[in-house]
């Protein structure tokens, strides 16, 4: 499998950062501020993958009228942004992963359903010296699982989806890989358990980081 793929394109929380605890805790402060119920870790875990419109409609009661959601998401919108960066922390074997492929010259993109000035913010923190590209959620292009974002990665790494494979952590991103009619790696460290994982049945599904060296064919 040496040289088959040129780039490899990435989802983010679940993926390459623990993202958990950040987005609980925003969650959770604007709900307070709301007089809401808070929701534990555990649920907030369960309610990611979609974006983080999707996860406030799941987080609020049913009975939020339209306009509150919007008022509830646009704030948590901006508090979140603000505080993406508190306790989240890339998971153990990320960063040499990324200097690994990188190093050996792959094109390394992100594509998130989280909000683009997070993804920015997280990026340039994180991951700047190793990633080409980074795309977040924006108005004028569909989230995934619709192909358009990682469509626009690949036009931008200048890269064929033959030779790019995606690595996700839920649901969802298989999905988008599929909808791309991509080769697609699942990791068992992310918000998705593994029985759930397999039962999508990836190409492939590594339980570590540096099992991806294996399936690229890296030494």
């Amino acid at each position: 499998m040496i040289n088959k793929y040129q780039a490899v394109i990435f989802d983010l929380d679940g993926t390459l950062l623990d993202t958990l605890d950040d987005l609980a805790d925003a969650m959770n402060h604007v709900l307070q501020e709301f007089a809401y119920p808070t929701r534990e870790k555990t649920a907030i875990r369960r309610f990611l993958g979609n974006g983080i419109a999707r996860l406030t409609e799941l987080a609020l009661p049913a009975t939020v009228s339209a306009e509150q959601y919007d008022e509830i998401f646009a704030r948590f919108k901006s508090y979140y942004t603000a505080h993406c960066q508190v306790k989240t922390k890339a998971y153990k074997g990320i960063e040499e992963l990324l200097a690994g492929l990188k190093a050996k010259g792959y094109k390394l993109a992100i594509v998130s359903n989280k909000n683009a000035a997070a993804v920015e913010a997280l990026n340039k923190l994180y991951f700047k010296k190793y990633v080409d590209v980074a795309i977040g959620e924006k108005p004028t292009i569909r989230k995934k699982p619709a192909p358009d974002t990682v469509l626009q990665a690949l036009k931008e790494l200048a890269c064929s989806k033959e030779k790019a494979i995606y690595v996700g952590d839920s649901e969802v991103d298989k999905a988008t890989a599929d909808n791309v009619g991509m080769d697609c790696i699942l990791v068992t460290w992310g918000f998705r358990d593994k029985q759930e994982l397999e039962a999508l049945k990836p190409k492939y599904l590594v339980n570590k980081p540096a099992e991806i060296f294996s399936v690229l064919g890296v030494e």
